[in-house]
């Protein structure tokens, strides 16, 4: 065992108090012990330094040269303590909380609503950064993810947020020049846009639709793309209920069918067990699940997904 390992820290921490105070006495108010304590504890630290550190007197202490020379480097090593364990403290309860997540929902979905947590969160920096890539919490400074999936992620634990639904929206002006889509003979009148992460062919086939037709049409690589293009006219886009229902509200986007099915992929809240123990992320999953909650399911006829 290193030197450095046997420290009597108990003992230095005595040692401080009573040179602070040049008395036992006031050094074991100070500590919240008893006086008798005190003393040996700087029995015990004279001992392993062989060496005495105070002189006493019947009414009075104070520092031999050693103590004295030893008195800086035991405040200096005190105050670092100190400090790196507040510093752990409060990087538990506060200050920065990385979170991984996709942009699409930073985007559309989270940017909205974060007004709420930094009002009552105000202590909590919280840095996002957008990727569609799993995280490596063992070499990264993450503490935690929003992922879209099924829930299983290996070593992790996932808490589920949010249940999704996938319809058909576009343009109010593609709209009005197709019309309502009514039976799946008027889905044919539209170019269909395409995405990895929402495919028409689920779609298609659990509304009884023809899913040949998925073969052709411009592919988006992330849902706000594929949204921006339904925005600006190019077809028809499969949707995330999450990531188009601000789009709706406001008018940019519409829905030519009432027909929405829920996806077998929700978003789970994830991270490593233990990060779940630190009071930021709590705060901040807390939130996210409340504010989760109070997101309304798609009006119209809600499909359940096959089995």
């Amino acid at each position: 065992m290193s030197e450095v390992t046997k420290l009597p820290l108990n003992a230095l921490r005595a040692f401080e108090a009573v040179a602070a105070h040049l008395s036992f006495t006031a050094a074991a108010h100070a500590l919240n012990v008893t006086t008798a304590a005190v003393s040996s504890h700087i029995k015990s630290l004279e001992e392993f330094l062989e060496t005495p550190l105070f002189v006493r007197h019947s009414r009075s202490v104070r520092l031999t040269p050693q103590g004295a020379r030893l008195l800086p480097g035991v405040q200096r090593g005190m105050g670092e303590l100190t400090r790196a364990v507040d510093q752990l403290r409060q990087d538990r309860t506060s200050g920065l909380l990385n979170i991984s997540l996709l942009g699409s929902f930073l985007q559309k979905w989270l940017l909205p609503r974060l007004g709420d947590f930094y009002q009552k969160s105000p202590d909590v920096d919280l840095r996002f950064s957008a990727s569609r890539e799993l995280v490596d919490f063992m070499h990264t400074d993450f503490h935690a993810a929003v992922r879209y999936g099924g829930g299983q992620w290996a070593d992790l634990r996932a808490e589920k947020m949010l249940d999704d639904w996938v319809f058909p929206v576009a343009s109010p002006a593609l709209l009005a020049k197709l019309g309502e889509i009514r039976t799946l003979g008027d889905l044919n009148k539209y170019p269909l846009l395409h995405s990895a992460s929402e495919p028409w062919v689920d779609w298609l086939r659990r509304v009884g639709g023809d899913t040949t037709r998925v073969e052709r049409g411009p592919v988006m690589d992330d849902s706000a793309s594929l949204l921006t293009a339904a925005e600006q006219g190019h077809g028809l886009a499969l949707a995330r209920w999450s990531l188009v229902a601000g789009d709706l509200a406001s008018g940019r986007l519409v829905r030519p069918s009432s027909q929405s099915v829920r996806q077998h992929n929700a978003y789970y809240f994830v991270a490593p067990n233990h990060h779940f123990d630190l009071p930021k992320v709590i705060r901040f999953r807390d939130w996210l699940r409340e504010v989760c909650s109070e997101f309304p399911p798609p009006d119209g006829e809600r499909l359940e997904p096959e089995s």
